[in-house]
């Protein structure tokens, strides 16, 4: 029977889809891109291999013309998809309306070449109407979107590709350049040296707490003597002193504690009073940089969960379109939204008119609506049946869309300045700030959060009493406060992504898989929401500054990107111009060339930061430091120490840097003895970090007994007892209700609780942060124990299926992004067409995972559910061989086997 085929990226998407369509519609999942350039050796084909452009993908030679091959994992999905073609008499190709997904559907019409009608069907969210719609008004492949992606993906790989090779040689085994990761790694490293530059400044003011019949209120000191008080903002950050030509008092602590003591005792007068109207307006409904931002700030997601998560609620019909640059409504989502507020706050909180609002940001492109619930009405987040981060993200949408419509909060804005006398020092002024909100309206439903963890949520009222010019509010206290400037904050996701956009580097769509590389490729790392680039990072920004400074300067990226617009526009020619960029006597290529004998490796892997007694160097092995000392027999030799990777640049200074260097020179001094077994125990510094070891590693003992410090954990403030604690785990609590042991313990990922159910199987949970893994007891674990375990990114398991005989792990069932999938350890596995969560049994569940592990992705692997599935002892990788130095083509083709250059 002849059907329709239509071709959606995802399993989730399709089943969605399928609900809404005609039963002689057949919906399928090309399980994102099909088809891409040779990411290493082994996916070049024969025909290929011997020319000296494979490895790079793209034949410069003639015209940049790519390489695209199949991939492993994608000829068995390509082969459904042409045996789900026979038989149709038209192919619909559904990928998502953007450069991406127009891609992804010109590479499936060249490979499955249909024969029958082809139609490109677009829709921004998954309902009923929008699908019908989108059946009624198909169009043709947009051919300059498809051309716009090319070039971007052609010049990516001609930059990371090129690049790659070189840092690799030069700096560090397996790094990575990208044409947009490399400048946001630069940024970072700049904010971090701002940060070691910083010197910081004191100061010193009053804050007094003053009542008013039966209310308080507090001011803070703002001048004295009629001079302005110094505050954080008037100091140099380079030299710790006010900056040049500021006309501020800068208040000594005694000066400061004798002014607390007139001003206690003096009468208080109000000097002044001001109220001033102020109006706020609803910020614009989502795109995908500040929902990226606002998820960041408010919910502590990730670019990477967020995008993940966002996805995911608009395949299953939850949202529109979560990759745009637009912030326009559609009059269905206007009249929604209005709807909304009528019914949940009433008529007064609507904006009296229907608010629309246009997009600033540079480059904006992808002609879709702002990110909002999908429907004609907006499902209350209540009602949605979701949980967790979908909850929250799809409230967080729910939430800025309604407030859009919802009409302007009134404040006031209110001020009171005071006098007190300061004897000997003159006369103290003071003033008390607050806000009253006069009629709340979009901040009933939203407020914009900040990238200033300490500043306060707009919506937030603090009151003042009821003053007049002439009042005497009494004294109750004043403090002399001191105050240090702080170093410039680290960039957060929220914050670099703010940056990027600004800056008018790279696309919002592509800052979850930039910000995610930078941290998978050791660049930086993720703590307290604050990304800290690394020593490599800086190394790496330093070899880039110095030989190829374009690459990683904003202005000259913001212009590529506005190059490739162009080319998107038909308005630059996309040879030309990649001509231009790669050869010639200016081109990337040439400069490589030119430039590779010029590089001094061991330069390259030095870096230098002022005041330390010695040398930072990147090894194979991470960081170490490095200086010359005299021996014992008077010669001089060479003393290396690993840095610990929880140091950071901006954190290194000579105290830490000699403690480290003194350690390795003199040996670690022990903590006490052990009374059980008379060794002693010692606290040391390691690559990942401070631990304790007891006794000395010898020929009787090898490997002595170890323990890392808990996140936290502080090396210098440390015990004896505390450090026995540690190398005494795991502890046994007692036992479970439904029997078995439970213990706690110290692993990879942090202090945990385990129940051994027996026959192997265990159960773990991890600790929270306001556990102490040598305090938490038997109540406090089986509390734990009975929580649902989370799966990787957060997600809760639905359901245990079981555990297969001889195996030590249970098969759980997850609904990710793709749909429904089994995990038993590190091995995942997709349920096919038609099982659901009610049919898959714990032979079907292992069979999958079995099949899976067998396949290329799972090379090493056993196969799940076996008795062999065991997790084999850890070995010490084998040292990689150099790479061949003599060409730097040998290099490359080398190299780009092994790493897979950043496509950012």
């Amino acid at each position: 029977m002849a059907h329709t085929l239509v071709i959606v990226e995802s399993p989730t998407k399709a089943r969605t889809i399928r609900g809404f369509l005609p039963k002689d519609f057949k919906v399928e999942a090309s399980m994102g891109h099909v088809r891409d350039l040779p990411n290493n050796a082994s996916e070049i084909p024969a025909a290929h291999k011997g020319e000296k452009w494979a490895n790079l993908g793209v034949n410069t030679a003639n015209n940049f013309e790519p390489l695209y091959v199949v991939p492993k994992d994608k000829k068995k999905v390509v082969k459904e998809l042409k045996d789900a073609l026979k038989g149709a008499d038209q192919l619909l190709l559904a990928t998502d309306e953007d450069r991406e997904g127009e891609s992804i559907s010109w590479h499936l019409l060249q490979l499955l070449n249909p024969k029958v009608p082809v139609k490109r069907m677009v829709f921004h969210e998954i309902t009923k109407e929008a699908i019908g719609r989108a059946l009624d008004q198909t169009r043709e492949l947009d051919m300059e979107l498809v051309h716009a992606q090319e070039t971007r993906r052609i010049l990516d790989r001609l930059v990371g590709y090129t690049l790659s090779p070189l840092l690799w040689k030069k700096v560090a085994w397996g790094l990575s350049a990208g044409r947009v990761q490399s400048v946001a790694v630069r940024l970072l490293v700049q904010r971090e040296r701002a940060r070691r530059a910083f010197k910081s400044g004191s100061y010193w003011d009053l804050k007094a707490q003053l009542q008013q019949g039966s209310a308080a209120f507090e001011a803070k000191l703002t001048h004295l003597k009629g001079e302005r008080i110094a505050g954080g903002s008037d100091f140099d950050e380079a030299t710790g002193a006010l900056k040049a030509g500021s006309k501020v008092r800068l208040l000594a602590e005694s000066e400061a504690r004798q002014l607390r003591e007139a001003v206690l005792a003096a009468p208080w007068r109000v000097a002044a009073v001001e109220e001033k109207p102020s109006t706020r307006k609803p910020v614009a409904p989502f795109t995908t940089s500040t929902l990226q931002q606002e998820a960041n700030r408010k919910l502590r997601l990730s670019a990477r969960e967020t995008m993940r998560t966002a996805q995911g609620l608009y395949e299953r019909g939850f949202i529109t379109y979560m990759r745009t640059d637009s912030v326009h409504l559609s009059d269905q989502a206007i009249n929604a939204a209005r709807s909304c507020v009528g019914d949940k706050y009433g008529k007064e909180y609507l904006s009296p008119s229907v608010r629309q609002f246009s997009t600033k940001a540079r480059n904006a492109q992808e002609a879709h609506e702002a990110i909002r619930p999908a429907g004609e009405s907006f499902r209350d987040p209540s009602a949605t049946g979701l949980d967790g981060r979908d909850l929250a993200l799809y409230e967080l949408i729910w939430k800025r869309t309604v407030a859009s419509q919802m009409a302007d909060a009134k404040l006031t804005m209110l001020s009171v300045d005071l006098e007190a006398d300061g004897g000997a020092l003159g006369t103290a002024a003071f003033r008390a700030t607050g806000k009253r909100i006069d009629f709340p309206g979009f901040f009933r439903a939203y407020v914009e959060g900040s990238d200033d963890p300490d500043a306060a949520l707009e919506g937030q009222e603090v009151l003042l009493p009821s003053l007049k010019t002439g009042d005497s509010p009494a004294c109750k206290g004043v403090e002399a406060l001191g105050h240090q400037t702080q170093p410039p904050a680290r960039y957060s996701e929220a914050a670099l992504v703010k940056m990027l956009e600004k800056e008018g580097i790279g696309r919002p769509s592509t800052y979850a898989s930039i910000i995610g590389t930078i941290v998978d490729r050791g660049y930086a790392t993720l703590q307290n929401n604050a990304l800290t680039p690394s020593f490599t990072a800086f190394a790496v920004t330093a070899l880039l500054e110095e030989h190829f400074p374009d690459l990683v300067d904003t202005s000259f990226t913001a212009r590529m990107e506005n190059t490739l617009d162009e080319i998107s526009h038909g308005q630059v020619q996309w040879l030309p111009y990649l001509e231009s960029f790669f050869k010639g006597d200016t081109g990337l290529e040439t400069q490589v060339q030119q430039r590779e004998g010029d590089i001094d490796p061991t330069a390259s892997r030095t870096i230098a930061l002022e005041g330390l007694p010695c040398v930072v160097r990147i090894g194979r092995f991470g960081a170490y430091l490095e200086t010359k000392r005299v021996a014992d027999d008077g010669t001089e030799e060479l003393l290396k120490a690993t840095l610990p990777n929880e140091i950071t640049p901006a954190d290194l200074d000579a105290e830490k840097a000699e403690l480290i260097l003194k350690q390795k020179a003199d040996g670690p001094e022990s903590l006490g003895e052990d009374p059980e077994t008379g060794d002693l125990v010692y606290l040391l510094f390691g690559q990942y970090g401070p631990y304790v070891q007891r006794g000395q590693v010898s020929d009787d003992n090898p490997k002595p007994k170890r323990a890392s410090l808990p996140k936290g954990t502080k090396p210098e403030e440390l015990s004896l007892e505390d450090a026995l604690g540690l190398l005494r785990l795991p502890r046994h609590l007692g036992e479970h209700p439904e029997g078995g042991k439970i213990e706690a313990g110290l692993g990879r990922f942090g202090p945990y609780v385990v129940h051994h159910k027996g026959k192997g199987e265990k159960d773990y949970r991890s600790l929270k942060a306001e556990d102490d893994v040598l305090m938490v007891g038997l109540s406090r674990a089986i509390e734990l124990l009975a929580q649902p375990k989370r799966g990787r990114g957060g997600r809760t398991a639905l359901k245990d299926i079981g555990t297969p005989e001889g195996a030590d792990e249970a098969i759980q069932l997850f609904d990710g992004p793709y749909g429904l999938y089994v995990k038993q350890g590190k091995v995942n596995a997709s349920l096919p067409e038609g099982t659901t969560a009610d049919t898959i049994t714990l032979e079907q569940a292992v069979e999958l995972l079995a099949a899976k592990a067998a396949t290329g992705k799972g090379k090493g692997r056993k196969a799940a559910g076996t008795a062999a599935a065991k997790k084999p002892a850890a070995k010490k990788p084998a040292a990689k061989k150099a790479p061949a130095t003599t060409k730097t083509g040998r290099l490359r083709a080398s190299a780009v086997r092994v790493i897979r250059a950043a496509d950012s």
